[in-house]
């Protein structure tokens, strides 16, 4: 079969009018095969599809004894164990849409989330539970229900355990169709809320073309994509992509550690493996040990873009490349330096690949709609009417913002990012137009720190901008005008934990610089190209 083919093989499959997510994603596969393999601290366990089926009916049993049914939105905050997969099939066999949430949230970015996608329960683990607590950015009166997984339930709650003891009502599963939703994200913000991002079943065909194609996941293969799932990489190619395919899949439950990532590649025989930059670089730098007996095929990167000392070092340590993929929370995966031997071509330094099969990307102009010059810098875009495998059409609830997305005509989905193409197709990044900061494979928006910044009494106005950072890619970094109040060490430090509790733990600005103003244009818009241009000699004091 010809890639061609198979796209359209995809497509097809995953176009069927009586498309049911949960049949495709888990009853139609071998039931004695291993879906997910969950490794903890010190030990491993293995889900089978069959004993997934089992487990997701009750629960779903349970969900919709609560009221849940096709189209509600029930949010999970869960860490990477068994029951995050068997939560999210069961909704799917109902017909939910389930909206994922990052554990590194705090309560802010949680709650923007709930409310935006009108979650109308959520399933948390017992150690996330403090943050559905009322409080500052919880309302005391949350219209939706809280499912607590294990120790920490409040009054009112229901438990985990009593959902997955219901008895299965032996109902088809859902059908969803192909544009029936059965997905919600949301992106990182940077000049407003961040975007709701509703996916549509029939992109399942683009989540498998990816994993195919770009990752070379086969029959027998141990995949472990090591994103986290609460994130658009995570989501849909440690979960989605797989379950879809029938393939094996490992969530690492454990913290990760260099010494743990090492662990699993070896324990489990890992043959395919994907992760941002900065967990290659924090390998490299970790000083540890290869272990003997890699068997690995296939290794991949996304998130942020791989720089050179990651491939020369990957090489050599892990005995394969580790090859660099492009894509967005719109789109999935687009570009790619494809492991499959029908795709896997010529690696060039730097780059991020060549348009995926099902797509047709392109570079326009800086200032205009027409194609930029081979090598130059513009604008990068999806070809909308060449590529069968896209599936955004715009964001929930958001018209004008959607059109934003699209050139005139609709001609091109515009990414928001900037890079050339060289006369081969190859694609090299060169930024970001919408200032989104991309550490450690996470995409963080400015605004979701600035909206919580300027919570604190002394804070009048603030701007946050990505800086390069050996280790994580780039990090934040804050200008913060004051209310009178001098700056000092001592605020910097409230700061930094002001964001670190109210929106997510890994968000704080590493560095927080006092100003008397922000540069802004004759509209009032900050322009932080000045801020990293400047950000040496800018500051009036500068934190920890």
């Amino acid at each position: 079969m010809t890639v061609t083919d198979r796209v359209e093989a995809l497509i097809a499959e995953y176009g069927r009018a009586d498309l049911s997510v949960a049949h495709l994603a888990c009853d139609r596969h071998d039931p004695d095969a291993v879906a997910v393999t969950v490794v903890g601290d010190d030990e491993a366990s293995d889900l089978t599809y069959g004993e997934l089926r089992r487990r997701s009916e009750r629960v779903a049993a349970g969900l919709a004894a609560l009221g849940v049914g096709p189209g509600t939105r029930v949010a999970t905050l869960l860490p990477k164990g068994v029951e995050l997969p068997v939560t999210v099939m069961a909704l799917w066999r109902l017909g939910a849409v389930h909206v994922p949430l990052f554990t590194a949230f705090a309560a802010q970015g949680i709650v923007m989330r709930l409310e935006a996608s009108d979650a109308a329960a959520v399933v948390c683990h017992g150690s996330q539970r403090a943050k559905l607590d009322p409080g500052p950015d919880v309302p005391a009166d949350a219209p939706w229900r809280i499912v607590t997984v294990g120790e920490g339930a409040r009054p009112g709650d229901v438990g985990f355990d009593d959902l997955a003891a219901a008895d299965p009502t032996g109902a088809a599963p859902a059908v969803q169709g192909p544009d029936g939703a059965f997905l919600q994200l949301y992106t990182s913000g940077t000049t407003g809320r961040p975007k709701g991002v509703v996916v549509p079943a029939r992109a399942l065909a683009s989540f498998v073309a990816y994993l195919e194609f770009g990752l070379d996941v086969r029959d027998g293969d141990v995949y472990w994509n090591a994103a986290d799932p609460g994130w658009a990489y995570g989501l849909y190619y440690a979960l989605c992509a797989p379950l879809a395919a029938g393939r094996r899949t490992v969530l690492l439950e454990a913290n990760f550690t260099p010494a743990v990532f090492w662990r699993v590649l070896a324990q489990q025989r890992v043959t395919n493996v994907a992760a941002a930059p900065t967990v290659f670089r924090a390998l490299r730098t970790s000083g540890l040990p290869v272990p003997d007996g890699l068997v690995l095929r296939a290794a991949s990167s996304a998130g942020e873009p791989l720089t050179p000392d990651v491939v020369a070092w990957a090489e050599g340590a892990l005995g394969v490349p580790v090859l660099d993929h492009y894509g967005q929370t719109e789109l999935g995966m687009v570009a790619i330096n494809g492991h499959h031997a029908d795709v896997r071509a010529e690696v060039k330094a730097s780059s991020m690949g060549r348009a995926m099969p099902g797509y047709v990307l392109a570079v326009l102009e800086q200032d205009g709609d027409g194609p930029a010059p081979v090598g130059e810098v513009g604008r990068v875009t999806v070809d909308t009417e060449r590529s069968p495998l896209l599936w955004f059409t715009g964001y929930e609830g958001a018209p004008e913002r959607s059109a934003e997305r699209f050139t005139a005509d609709r001609s091109h989905y515009l990414s928001g990012d900037s890079g050339s193409m060289d006369p081969d197709g190859y694609l090299f990044f060169t930024g970001r137009d919408d200032d989104v900061i991309l550490m450690a494979g996470y995409r963080i928006g400015p605004f979701d720190i600035e909206s919580v910044l300027v919570l604190h009494p002394d804070v009048a106005e603030c701007a946050v901008i990505g800086v390069p950072d050996e280790v994580r890619g780039e990090v934040a970094e804050a200008f913060v005008v004051l209310n009178g109040r001098a700056g000092d060490d001592e605020l910097a430090t409230e700061l930094q934990q002001l964001v670190r509790t109210r929106y997510a733990a890994h968000a704080y600005p590493r560095r927080v610089h006092f100003v008397e103003r922000l540069p802004k244009t004759p509209s009032g818009k900050v322009q932080r190209f000045l801020l990293r241009r400047g950000r040496s000699v800018s500051e009036d004091r500068v934190g920890p």
